[in-house]
C-alpha cells in the first residue's frame, strides 16, 4: 500500500526555498571560496579598478589555525582597525572598508624606505613588479613623508617612523600604486594583525578581456578612475593566476 507524503508545511517551505540556499551561500562565501571586487586603483598596474580576484577562503582559516601562514609578495584582503578612509551607507552609518594590498612585512621583519626603496631586514626589495610602469608614466614617488618613511602622520593615525619592526602577529601592507596619493595602506595605518585578514587574491577572474594598456594621469585629483586612467590597445585575455614577484623569493636575512 503506497503511503502518501504530507506537504511540507509553512516552516518546512520557508528552510527549502528561502533558508537553505542563504546557509548555503554563507558556508561557501566565508568558509571556502569567495569573489572580491577591486575598488580603486592602489594596486595598479597589477590589478585596476572593477577587476573582480577569487579568494580561497579555506586557506585563510588553516593559517588562522595555525597551519601554513601567508608568504612575502601575497596579495591580501583586509579590514585594517584604524583606517585613514570611512564611507557612509546611505548616510545611515559609517564604516571602514574592506582594502586590498601586498604583503610586504612578515612578523619580526625590520622594514624600512627610502626614496621609494623599500628595504627587508637591510635588503633592498626590487621594485621591478611595479616600478618600471610607476616611472613610464612619470609618477614614481622618491620624495614624499611615506616614500621615504615607513610611518606617516599624515592621516594622524600613526608617528612618523624612519623603520619599523613588524609585530609578532601583525602584517605590513603595501599597494602597488607608488605615487604620492595613491595607496592607504601600513604606512599610513600601520600593521594588521592575522585576525583581520580576509584573505588572499590568487587569481583574477572578470573582466574575461581587457585592453592591453592603462595609462595613468598624475596630474588629475578626482575620486573616480576613469577621470583619470585611460584604456588603449587590443583586448587580450585577462584570466590570470596572480602569482607572487619574482624579488620576494629572496631569504631576506631569515
Amino acid at each position: 500500500m503506497t503511503k502518501l507524503k504530507k506537504p511540507p508545511n509553512a516552516l518546512q517551505r520557508l528552510w527549502k526555498e528561502l533558508l537553505e540556499p542563504i546557509v548555503f551561500a554563507v558556508v561557501i562565501t566565508q568558509f571556502l571560496a569567495t569573489l572580491v571586487g577591486v575598488d580603486g586603483v592602489s594596486m595598479m598596474p597589477n590589478l585596476r579598478h572593477h577587476e573582480r580576484v577569487f579568494v580561497p577562503k579555506y586557506e585563510t582559516w588553516l593559517h588562522k589555525a595555525g597551519l601554513g601562514s601567508f608568504k612575502r609578495g601575497d596579495i591580501l584582503i583586509f579590514k585594517p582597525a584604524a583606517a585613514a578612509e570611512t564611507r557612509t551607507f546611505f548616510n545611515l552609518w559609517t564604516y571602514r572598508p574592506f582594502l586590498i594590498k601586498r604583503l610586504v612585512g612578515l612578523p619580526g621583519d625590520k622594514i624600512r624606505i627610502s626614496k621609494g626603496v623599500v628595504f627587508v631586514n637591510d635588503l633592498a626589495l626590487s621594485n621591478d613588479y611595479t616600478a618600471s610602469y610607476w616611472q613610464a608614466q612619470g609618477c614614481w614617488d622618491t620624495d614624499s613623508s611615506i616614500a621615504n618613511q615607513i610611518q606617516s602622520n599624515l592621516k594622524g593615525i600613526v608617528p612618523d617612523a624612519a623603520e619599523l619592526t613588524v609585530p609578532a602577529g601583525q602584517y605590513f601592507v603595501m599597494g602597488d600604486n607608488r605615487t604620492e596619493n595613491g595607496s592607504e595602506d601600513s604606512r599610513l595605518f600601520g600593521p594588521i594583525p592575522l585576525r583581520d585578514i580576509a584573505g588572499r587574491a590568487a587569481a583574477v577572474i572578470w573582466p574575461i578581456m581587457r585592453q592591453e594598456n592603462a595609462k595613468y594621469n598624475c596630474a588629475i585629483q578626482s575620486a573616480n578612475p576613469a577621470d583619470y586612467v585611460t584604456t588603449s590597445g587590443k583586448s587580450v585575455l585577462n584570466w590570470r593566476v596572480l602569482t607572487r614577484p619574482e624579488t620576494f623569493n629572496q631569504t631576506f636575512g631569515k
